[in-house]
């Protein structure tokens, strides 16, 4: 998965280099005089900055994808507010091996289109094959032939990115020329289950699948909606154009691409009981146990009171759902329980199941109110 440089980085790094020369002195002469802002000097600090950002989009533009899907299911939901519904349209993904592998978003692939086409910042059609996809991280991988002739991007190290710094998405899945970009910044790591990157540049359909890169171009993560509430299918598309945005690390993600390779689908856990706040003290009581699940497996009981999961301890309803979205199916983990009348806890070793799927899953698409 490792970039590959070639000779058009290195006008890339001389422009990149002189610009950053340029921009604080830029700033600075905008302060001189009476110590004010001048508009003049000001406005071409500003257009130093839009130029980075041109710049970056440009280094990254070589890997970008635009994918095309036909047929498949029934559309889940239909076209609300002008955001098409998931696997309508073209969407964007991310060339990251000269064997031909992209990476983008599951978005476009809820309806399971039979046929797949990509075409290439060459402008070549190709065919290609669905490897595998990661529920949980909500990225699938394709295949085409391979692609020798095309710039890998660079791949950012995910440990190395901080909160504050400028964050950009590309996107190309309104199928116009020039591919759609926003500007923000990391407004936070590790969320969703420690999964994801959060932006407040915008994330929409427009841009599903594809990159968020930093100022010099580098690859942060692959834009994806994600809601940290829920691991429905879909969810987070509500929150488009919000200025809450994740995307998925690939720096962190190898192992993950390469069990996609090898055609394995990953999917969120699933313990199976409804649970409810314990007045009598810690931990959280199970008010149901649902039949044929993992918990139901593991003889876990109405009214047991789950202490921990791994040794961590659960207080609250909101905490034990962020646990568990820390695992995916077939995961095992081991539940600390006390019983009903029985003052020493038990430890119940649970293998965690797929989530089922709901019939009601498909997302309202207007954008949450943000106070």
């Amino acid at each position: 998965m490792s970039g590959r440089l070639n000779k058009s980085i290195l006008p890339f790094g001389i422009r990149l280099l002189a610009l950053w020369i340029v921009l604080p002195a830029g700033i600075s002469m905008a302060r001189q005089s009476t110590g004010t802002t001048d508009p003049f000097d000001a406005h071409r600090a500003m257009s130093l900055t839009s130029t980075a950002f041109r710049l970056a989009v440009e280094r990254i533009r070589p890997a970008l994808v635009t994918i095309e899907s036909f047929g498949g299911v029934s559309a889940v939901q239909g076209r609300i507010g002008g955001i098409r519904s998931q696997g309508e349209g073209n969407t964007t993904g991310i060339l990251i091996s000269d064997q031909g592998h992209i990476v983008t978003s599951t978005f476009n692939f809820i309806q399971s289109p039979p046929v797949i086409t990509v075409i290439t910042s060459d402008g070549k059609r190709r065919v290609a094959q669905l490897l595998g996809r990661d529920e949980t991280r909500k990225i699938c991988l394709l295949k085409i032939d391979p692609v020798d002739e095309i710039e890998l991007p660079e791949i950012a190290d995910a440990g190395l990115v901080t909160v504050g710094q400028w964050a950009i998405s590309v996107g190309v899945g309104y199928g116009d020329v020039n591919p759609a970009i926003s500007t923000g910044i990391i407004s936070a790591k590790n969320r969703v289950g420690g999964r994801a990157i959060q932006t407040d540049a915008n994330i929409s359909p427009a841009n599903y699948g594809g990159p968020l890169v930093d100022i010099q171009g580098r690859l942060i993560g692959v834009c994806v909606p994600m809601n940290p509430q829920s691991q429905a299918i879909g969810a987070g598309v509500e929150w488009y154009d919000s200025g809450i945005g994740f995307a998925i690390p690939l720096s962190e993600s190898r192992q993950i691409i390469d069990r996609l390779k090898n055609g394995e689908d990953i999917y969120p856990a699933f313990l199976g009981v409804r649970t409810e706040t314990n007045p009598d003290g810690d931990g959280i009581r199970i008010a149901e146990v649902l039949p044929d699940t993992p918990a139901a497996a593991a003889d876990l009981k109405n009214a047991d009171i789950i202490l921990k999961i791994n040794d961590t301890a659960v207080n609250d309803l909101m905490e034990l759902k962020r646990i568990l979205n820390r695992f995916e199916a077939g995961s095992r983990i081991k539940l600390e329980i006390k019983k009903v009348e029985i003052d020493e806890p038990e430890i119940k070793d649970v293998l965690l199941d797929r989530t089922p799927p709901a019939p009601d899953q498909a997302p309202q698409l207007e954008p949450p109110k943000i106070r």
